[in-house]
């Protein structure tokens, strides 16, 4: 079967295999939902793990982290793998990220702190720069991931 029938056929498939409510899972912390903010910190539906974007944040709080780029993105990604690890996934279990940057000069130094929580082979992802973030944060990434 050529590539493009594949596709073809898979985005049919999804098409006629609509998700209903009562297969999608909510997962949030008290933490999170004690500071009332209208999203879950991730969705299961099957065997897959939506997470919603984060930021730098310490869980509980409202407040970024201290020092720029550097450690909110390390405080980004300790934020994804601790909801990753209590959802049933981890790390290497990623399927695709996206990551939203405030400067797009930050490209570099986000790509080394990933890569101390990413492996190869990496996970897909995709990069914007942005007007702004929530909080007025540098960075914020979502990722999409499997269960172990």
């Amino acid at each position: 079967m050529r590539a493009s029938s594949f596709l073809l056929f898979a985005l049919f498939f999804c098409l006629l295999t609509p998700v209903q409510a009562d297969n999608l899972q909510h997962h949030n912390t008290d933490l999170a939902r004690s500071l009332g903010s209208p999203y879950s910190e991730a969705v299961q539906v099957g065997s897959t793990l939506y997470l919603s974007g984060q930021i730098g944040n310490v869980p509980g709080s409202l407040a970024l982290v201290e020092g720029g780029i550097g450690p909110q993105t390390e405080q980004v990604l300790k934020n994804i793998k601790a909801i990753l690890e209590r959802n049933g996934s981890d790390m290497p279990h990623v399927a695709k990220c996206t990551v939203y940057l405030a400067d797009i000069k930050d490209w570099p130094a986000v790509n080394n702190i990933y890569r101390g929580y990413f492996q190869a082979p990496y996970p897909a992802r995709s990069a914007f720069a942005t007007r702004g973030l929530p909080l007025g944060a540098a960075v914020e990434i979502e990722c999409i991931g499997v269960l172990r």
